[in-house]
């Protein structure tokens, strides 16, 4: 009986370690081996056998993590207070380091990503947040990327998703853009004023090189109202007749 007991527990303990020492990798894992606590070497994919009590593992995921980066309070350079979250994109690119150099890498890239996002929106205004995400979005990434490049992680994309904005600041925006739309049309009317003001002067250039021109452009005018069916009159009176009219009131009157 005891004889059977004991080969029982050992052949419990070998199939534990036989389950400790089997592992199996999936194509996109690899495993950081440590030999005695030092790095001995990155395996797989595929079967690897670790010596029970000798060698400890570490699987490492090597596909890309799409990260959510939490909502920031941001101050922007023009004094104005938003809330931004934006999402990451990264990969493992090197095991070792991955495991090595830094405790736990995505906490780590998390909070690198949190406090990049609010130093360099910080130094922008509010109009540069909104209008330019692209470039915004380039230079998070950038600076992502050049500081974990020791933990062997890769950034390779960063989005801004949210700029939200105080509703009283809302309406401030608001009534911004509605006084920069009534700028741009006042200026747009008065291009518009200028430049029929120097088409008129052209036309007017063209009609005084012969006088008979003035007297067409009168009977013109006049085929314009009678085609529209009115009962108006319209006796045309030349310009320099008024003139010699006014002028001569004017000298008897001195």
């Amino acid at each position: 009986m005891m004889v059977e007991y004991f080969f029982g527990l050992l052949a419990t303990f070998v199939v534990l370690l036989l389950a400790y020492a089997i592992r199996i990798l999936r194509e996109y894992e690899r495993g950081v081996v440590f030999i005695l606590g030092r790095f001995q070497s990155v395996k797989g994919p595929g079967l690897v056998i670790i010596i029970p009590f000798i060698q400890t593992m570490e699987k490492v995921d090597l596909r890309t993590i799409v990260m959510d980066v939490p909502s920031q309070d941001v101050i922007s350079r023009d004094n104005v207070s938003v809330k931004v979250n934006a999402v990451v994109y990264f990969r493992v690119m090197d095991p070792q380091k991955a495991i090595i150099n830094v405790e736990h890498y995505y906490e780590a890239v998390s909070q690198l990503a949190q406090t990049t996002l609010r130093s360099v929106l910080g130094k922008h205004e509010l109009d540069e947040m909104l209008a330019e995400r692209d470039k915004l979005n380039q230079d998070i990434q950038g600076i992502l990327d050049q500081s974990s490049d020791n933990w062997g992680i890769k950034v390779s994309n960063v989005e801004i998703k949210h700029v939200d904005i105080d509703e009283s600041m809302i309406r401030a925006i608001a009534r911004q853009a509605e006084a920069e739309r009534s700028r741009r049309a006042k200026v747009i009317h008065a291009e518009g004023e200028s430049q029929a003001a120097a088409k008129l002067t052209d036309a007017a250039e063209e009609l005084s090189k012969n006088p008979n021109a003035m007297t067409l452009r009168y009977l013109q005018t006049l085929i314009d109202i009678a085609g529209e069916k009115n009962s108006t009159i319209v006796f045309p009176l030349p310009v320099d007749m008024i003139g010699s009219i006014m002028d001569q009131f004017k000298s008897k009157n001195s």
